[in-house]
């Protein structure tokens, strides 16, 4: 599971709606340093939580943590704040 959030993570940066480099700058973190803890294949890096925690908030992106719940049972679902 946690290579499948690793690897879903890496597209939401390399493939979502704003830059890769503009994710690392609003993060905080090195762009060079966001692209090797967002890599699957990298055994040596690791995603912690807080920086996935920031890529979600910064790309408005739940599709990770539904697979997150999802892998456990549980499913998200909007507050009322966010149900339009």
């Amino acid at each position: 599971m946690l290579e499948s959030i690793t690897k879903m993570t890496q597209e939401v940066v390399l493939d979502g709606n704003s830059p890769a480099k503009e994710v690392a700058k609003k993060i905080g973190k090195p762009y060079s340093t966001l692209l090797r803890e967002i890599n699957p294949f990298d055994n040596n890096a690791k995603l912690g939580a807080r920086t996935l925690l920031d890529i979600m908030k910064v790309t408005n992106e739940v599709k990770l943590l539904e697979q997150i719940a999802n892998s456990i049972g549980y499913t998200v679902k909007p507050s009322s704040e966010h149900i339009a």
